[in-house]
């Protein structure tokens, strides 16, 4: 369904969906969608990326929104446990 995406496993040992071939992670492009608000042009442009990818994994994180917002959740709170 999502050809662009591929996994790669992260560093708590679980899979993590990314760009294949870039080595992004679709958490990091929903993060600068969602909390920078920038539009898709906008990320293609910061990340070297083509709007089509943005939006497969954009596309990709609307479908497995509670997934990856778990995970960005959980990075959180282990980076905020290491800068207490």
């Amino acid at each position: 369904m999502f050809p662009e995406l591929t996994y790669r496993q992260g560093a708590s040992g679980l899979a993590v969906p990314i760009l294949d071939g870039t080595g992004l992670r679709v958490q990091t492009l929903a993060v600068a969608s969602q909390q920078w608000g920038l539009s898709a042009e906008q990320i293609a442009a910061e990340y070297d990326l083509s709007e089509p990818q943005v939006n497969a994994a954009l596309g990709f994180y609307a479908v497995h929104q509670q997934e990856i917002d778990e995970a960005i959740a959980s990075e959180v709170a282990l980076e905020s446990a290491y800068n207490v």
